[in-house]
């Protein structure tokens, strides 16, 4: 581990900015961003309605039909179920793997979003509804504008990074970011990337800074001569914009992300057959969100998301059952089933071509979607590997325990092995 002291000489040139926590501002920048009273309706679809794999999640909802009358048939259902109850059609988007079209809804002002979801919900063309949440990015703010080194990064001393790469580096991996956007012709990151989508209403105009500082750490690459080293740089990456950057002063304007953008991306990654998928956020549950990530575990993806200790079980999706939950090193009396990861001063990638130091839960997210890139290449499993303190322990984790054995020398009878 670099001093502290020589850490910040190597990065004279940073400058400090208070933090921003993006769950201070969440009230009012729901408000402005996507509307409180909205809902989700699922409405139910004959099985000959859509087709998996054809050109879903890409083109808008209306085009991704084989047969646009169909679509357009659902789309007559639901604004006929809005009008019945006095609620307005605002989005929509099909959801073959769960068999139904999901519809976002607008509510009056003279009902509460619970009594919207129990009314629409007993109309006998509807299989759920549910409201629409807000999800939050662990990211703390506090980000340095700097051009850091390998040496700076936590991982490269506490991991062993370099030794790791000796055996792993994620080839043949996919690893799906579902977060804001990310700058996927960042010098560090150009070519690493498999897909590029947005799945939220809106387009972003520029990258943005928190899907951009992930990706850096997940994949960026490795001894190219500037920058960082991603923790899996042979990994291939999906940028899927589901969450947007506010428009806010100061150096780390909160990141939000919502229901809908949410599945949309996680049935994206699912379909295109992600083996690790990234979700640096936590906010409430719900059960769209719950039905997809568990097809993603039963066809062997890896989901991991960000442990949240102020929300209750860690909030959701880290709450899921089956789904690596992520903390910041920091934490101290960590349950049995949340691994901690470094969480502060990370060097990582920035749009525009920059790097910056970034702090919070969502970035040890990032590591461990990385390191189980490295795991799956390397053994073919996505077991991971805690200490008593509920640091995750990344040599064993990807070279297996040995008996009277330390990291050091494991990778030492690693390699001997490796060359024997």
């Amino acid at each position: 581990m670099i001093p502290r002291i020589l850490m910040h000489a190597l990065l004279a040139a940073l400058v400090t900015a208070a933090p921003v926590h993006a769950r201070a501002a969440l009230d009012a920048a729901a408000a402005d961003s996507i509307p409180a009273r909205r809902i989700l309706v699922m409405l139910k679809v004959a099985p000959e309605h859509f087709h998996v794999g054809e050109a879903y999640g890409t083109g808008g909802a209306a085009g991704s039909y084989g047969n646009s009358k169909l679509w357009s048939a659902q789309r007559r259902t639901a604004e006929s179920i809005a009008r019945k109850n006095g609620f307005t059609v605002v989005d929509g988007w099909p959801m073959p793997l769960l068999g139904v079209d999901c519809y976002v809804m607008s509510l009056s002002s003279e009902v509460s979003v619970e009594a919207a979801v129990a009314q629409v919900s007993r109309d006998a063309r509807v299989e759920w509804s549910e409201p629409v949440q807000l999800y939050e990015a662990q990211g703390a703010g506090g980000q340095r504008s700097a051009d850091p080194l390998l040496p700076v990064e936590p991982a490269a001393a506490g991991w062993r990074l370099a030794d790791l790469h000796k055996f792993s580096t994620g080839r043949g991996v996919t690893v799906a970011i579902i977060d804001s956007k990310v700058d996927v012709r960042h010098p560090d990151l150009v070519g690493h990337f498999v897909a590029d989508e947005n799945f939220l209403s809106t387009e972003a105009t520029a990258p943005e800074l928190h899907g951009t500082a992930v990706a850096g750490i997940i994949g960026a690459s490795a001894g190219n001569g500037i920058g960082i080293a991603g923790i899996a740089p042979g990994a291939r990456m999906m940028a899927l914009r589901a969450c947007w950057q506010m428009k806010e002063a100061g150096v780390s304007p909160p990141t939000l992300c919502e229901s809908l953008g949410i599945a949309r991306a996680l049935e994206y990654a699912i379909d295109h057959k992600a083996n690790v998928i990234n979700l640096s956020l936590s906010g409430p549950p719900g059960l769209l969100l719950t039905k997809l990530i568990s097809i993603a575990l039963a066809r062997n993806t890896s989901v991991v998301a960000a442990f949240d200790p102020t929300l209750p079980k860690g909030g959701f999706p880290a709450s899921e059952a089956g789904v690596v939950a992520v903390a910041n090193e920091a934490l101290h009396n960590l349950p049995r089933n949340v691994y901690a990861a470094p969480a502060v001063d990370i060097p990582t990638t920035q749009p525009g071509g920059r790097w910056y130091l970034v702090n919070g839960t969502s970035y040890a997210v990032a590591h461990v979607s990385g390191l189980l890139a490295l795991i799956r290449e390397h053994r073919g499993s996505s077991l991971l590997t805690r200490t008593a303190s509920g640091r995750v322990d990344a040599c064993a984790s990807l070279l297996g325990s040995l008996p009277r054995c330390d990291c050091a020398c494991g990778l030492f009878e690693a390699r001997s092995t490796t060359r024997d």
